[in-house]
């Protein structure tokens, strides 16, 4: 019986060696793409969310979408209408969409509202004060985080807590 539980945790232990080599790998590889010092700059993403969210867009969030709206939508974090005859303004939450793309960014809002003084903090703490339950409130993070990573993808920069200097225009 005790060989048994020796080859076994020797296996485990051989298995959380390739895990970890896999993790590496991955780091490395996400780390050459254009977009990951923008996506691992916003609180929450990492290089394997991040990683992950460039697999499910398929490489480039620009030509993939075009907009962080279809974006949103295909992560199924932008509300539907279900208007009929005379009623209209009727939404609801999509029932197709990628549920990959949405458990993205619901774990980076998950993992961005522990830091205590960042802004998605805040965002949230705004969202539960105008009476958003816990989900809500991450379902509205997670589609300001598609915002956010949209507009530091097209602007080719890194996230900064304070805003960019406006750009003056040539005389």
């Amino acid at each position: 019986m005790e060989m048994q539980a020796g080859s076994s945790a020797g296996f485990l232990l051989d298995l959380d060696r390739e895990i970890k080599d896999l993790d590496k790998q991955l780091t490395e590889r996400f780390g050459d793409h254009p977009h990951a010092a923008a996506i691992t700059s916003v609180d929450g993403f990492g290089p394997i969310l991040g990683a992950q969210l460039l697999a499910d867009a398929g490489g480039d969030l620009r030509t993939v979408f075009g907009s962080a709206a279809r974006l949103a939508a295909y992560a199924g974090l932008a509300p539907v209408p279900r208007d009929s005859g005379k009623v209209k303004g009727n939404l609801h939450r999509p029932k197709r969409y990628h549920r990959g793309m949405r458990k993205v960014f619901y774990m980076a809002a998950l993992s961005s509202i522990r830091r205590t003084d960042g802004p998605s903090r805040a965002f949230y703490q705004k969202k539960r004060a105008e009476g958003k339950v816990h989900t809500q409130a991450l379902i509205a993070l997670a589609r300001r985080l598609i915002d956010v990573i949209w507009a530091l993808v097209r602007d080719n920069r890194t996230f900064a807590t304070e805003a960019p200097a406006p750009i003056s225009a040539a005389a």
